[in-house]
């Protein structure tokens, strides 16, 4: 385990170690916990996760990305 450092606006640190002294608890063990509930709820999944470029819908249209960028920069695009 590494120390770190952590700077907490005074309304949030004295709403942590109020409820450390309820659940008594040490902050540090508080934090930690959220930070591993915020870690689990924003977990990268490769599964679900999308390859290459995104596509945008327009109407009935797929484009993909790299195909509106390419138009956008076209000399011909321009009126």
């Amino acid at each position: 385990m590494e120390k770190m450092q952590i700077l907490f606006p005074e309304p949030q640190l004295h709403r942590l170690r109020s409820m450390a002294r309820r659940q008594d608890r040490p902050v540090s063990e508080l934090v930690r916990a959220a930070v591993d509930t915020w870690l689990a709820m924003h977990e990268f999944d490769p599964e679900v996760a999308p390859e290459g470029p995104p596509v945008y819908s327009c109407g009935e249209l797929l484009t993909p990305a790299s195909s509106l960028r390419d138009a956008a920069y076209e000399d011909s695009a321009l009126p």
